[in-house]
C-alpha cells in the first residue's frame, strides 16, 4: 500500500469511528454529541485566521470544540479575496464578532520569504504576500523570521480592519474586534500583539 493510500485509509477510518460514535479522542463522546447539536446551525464565537501548519490547530491551541471557531487557514495566514470573503461571511451571516490573526513561531512560509527562496507553482504568490512584513522588519534586532512572523500577523489584522465594505464599518463602531497574535510552538502560549 502506498503512503498516499495509507493516509487516505487513516482519514476514512477516523471518519467511520466519528460517524459510529466511537471516536478515539479523549473527548470523542462529547464531540460526537456536539456534532449532532450543530448539524442544523452554527454560531462560532471567533474567527481564527491562521497558518495551515499542522502544528497549529486552532481548536486545540485554544482548547475549544466543534462549532466554536470559524477557521480560515492558509500558508503564512495569507488572506486573499476568498479568505476575506470567508471572514466576511462569518461576521455578516454567523454573527461572529472577534477575529484573531494567529502567526506562529518558526513559520515555514515566512522563513521562505525571509530567505528569498525560489519556489515554483503558486507558492511564490504566498511568499509575495508575506514580503511586506519581511521588508518592514529588515535590519531589526532579534530573529528575522520571528520579527517577520509578528509583523505579518499585525499587517494582516490591520488590512482586515481597513479593507473591504463589510468589516471596517463594524470595527469603527466597535461591533467587531480584530487582533493579531503569536503562537509559540515551544511553550504553546498565545501572545496578543500590539
Amino acid at each position: 500500500m502506498s503512503a498516499q493510500d495509507d493516509a487516505l485509509r487513516r482519514l476514512l477510518s477516523g471518519d467511520k469511528r466519528f460517524v459510529a460514535g466511537k471516536s478515539e479522542e479523549p473527548h470523542g463522546a462529547a464531540i460526537i454529541e456536539r456534532r449532532h447539536t450543530l448539524a442544523k446551525d452554527q454560531k462560532p464565537f471567533a474567527v481564527i485566521v491562521s497558518c495551515s501548519d499542522s502544528r497549529v490547530p486552532p481548536e486545540l491551541v485554544f482548547d475549544v470544540t466543534l462549532g466554536d471557531l470559524f477557521v480560515v487557514r492558509t500558508a503564512g495566514e495569507v488572506v486573499d479575496a476568498v479568505g476575506l470573503g470567508s471572514i466576511e461571511y462569518a461576521i455578516e451571516h454567523l454573527g461572529t464578532r472577534l477575529v484573531v490573526v494567529l502567526g506562529h513561531q518558526r513559520c515555514g512560509a515566512v522563513s521562505a520569504a525571509v530567505s528569498g527562496g525560489t519556489e515554483t507553482g503558486d507558492i511564490p504568490d504566498v511568499l509575495k504576500a508575506i514580503m511586506r512584513a519581511v521588508e518592514e522588519t529588515k535590519g531589526q534586532s532579534g530573529d528575522p523570521i520571528d520579527n517577520a512572523v509578528r509583523a505579518n500577523a499585525r499587517d494582516i489584522a490591520k488590512r482586515l480592519q481597513t479593507g473591504g465594505p463589510i468589516i471596517p464599518p463594524l470595527v469603527r463602531t466597535g461591533e467587531v474586534k480584530i487582533v493579531a497574535a503569536y503562537y509559540s510552538l515551544d511553550t504553546g502560549q498565545v501572545e496578543l500583539l500590539k
